[in-house]
C-alpha cells in the first residue's frame, strides 16, 4: 500500500485544502470507523445516491444489494462516487457565518467491478458483515447458493480517493465578534451502541454472544476503550 494516494482531477483538493489529505492511512482510518456509506451513481441518466453498508478488504471496498437493484446493476457502466462521513460535533460560533461541523469524510471514485468469482464473493460478503459486526460471520449461518445467486456484489478499488477532516473550536475567538460576550464552542456528537434487544420470537435462554454484548455502551466505530478522534 502506498503512503500517498495519486491525485486526480476528481480528488484534487480545491477548497479548504488545509483540511484535506491524500494519505492512505487517513483514508483507512475513516473507512475503519464506520460501516454505512452513500453510493452515488447515474441510473437511466438520473443521479441516484444510495445509502448502503460497505466492507473493506485490503485495497478495495465492497458494497452489495439485490440482483434487481438498479443502482448496482448499472454501477459498473461508469464512474461512481462512494462517500463515508462521520459527524463529530457542531461548531457553534459567535456569528451564524462562522458556524460549522466537525467531521471526518472520505470520497472514493472509480468504475466498480461486478464480482462473479464465488470465492471473492464470499470474501467480500464476509468483509461487509465483519465491518459492522466483528465476529458475526462465523456465528451465524452463511449464505446458501440460492442466496448468493440473489445477491449482487461490486468492488471498488481504493486508488482514487481523498479525505477531509474538520476539528477544533470556532474560528472567531480572536475576531471582532469575541467582544459580543456570547458563548461559543463545540457540541460533541457521539454515537454509542445500546444494550442488545432480543428478537421477540427468540426462545428463552439464548443469550447474545460475548462479542455483541461487550459492544453495549461503546462508541460506534472506535476501538475498545477508545473515544473517536476528530474534535470530540
Amino acid at each position: 500500500m502506498g503512503e500517498e494516494l495519486e491525485v486526480t482531477e476528481r480528488t484534487r483538493l480545491r477548497r479548504m485544502r488545509e483540511k484535506g489529505s491524500h494519505r492512505r492511512a487517513d483514508l483507512d482510518a475513516v473507512l475503519a470507523a464506520g460501516f454505512l456509506c452513500h453510493l452515488g451513481v447515474v441510473v437511466d441518466g438520473t443521479p441516484m445516491v444510495v445509502p448502503t453498508v460497505y466492507g473493506v478488504d485490503g485495497d478495495r471496498v465492497y458494497v452489495h444489494g439485490s440482483v434487481a437493484s438498479r443502482s448496482l446493476v448499472q454501477a459498473p457502466a461508469g464512474v461512481v462516487c462512494l462517500n463515508v462521513t462521520h459527524i463529530d460535533g457542531l461548531v457553534l460560533a459567535r456569528s451564524v457565518f462562522e458556524h460549522g461541523v466537525n467531521y471526518r469524510s472520505a470520497m472514493i471514485y472509480g468504475v466498480p467491478r461486478l464480482v462473479t468469482d464465488p470465492e471473492e464473493k464470499l470474501r467480500g460478503l464476509r468483509a461487509l458483515t465483519e465491518q459492522s459486526s466483528p465476529g458475526q460471520w462465523e456465528y451465524v449461518r452463511q449464505p446458501s447458493r440460492k442466496e448468493l445467486a440473489a445477491t449482487s456484489l461490486v468492488a471498488l478499488d481504493l486508488t482514487e480517493a481523498s479525505v477531509k477532516i474538520a476539528s477544533g473550536p470556532p474560528d472567531d475567538g480572536d475576531g471582532p465578534d469575541a467582544e459580543l460576550g456570547l458563548w461559543a464552542g463545540v457540541l460533541p456528537l457521539v454515537t454509542r451502541f445500546g444494550e442488545p434487544v432480543a428478537d421477540p420470537l427468540l426462545p428463552a435462554g439464548i443469550e447474545p454472544p460475548a462479542y455483541i454484548a461487550e459492544r453495549a455502551g461503546r462508541v460506534a466505530g472506535a476501538p475498545s476503550g477508545k473515544e473517536p478522534v476528530g474534535g470530540v
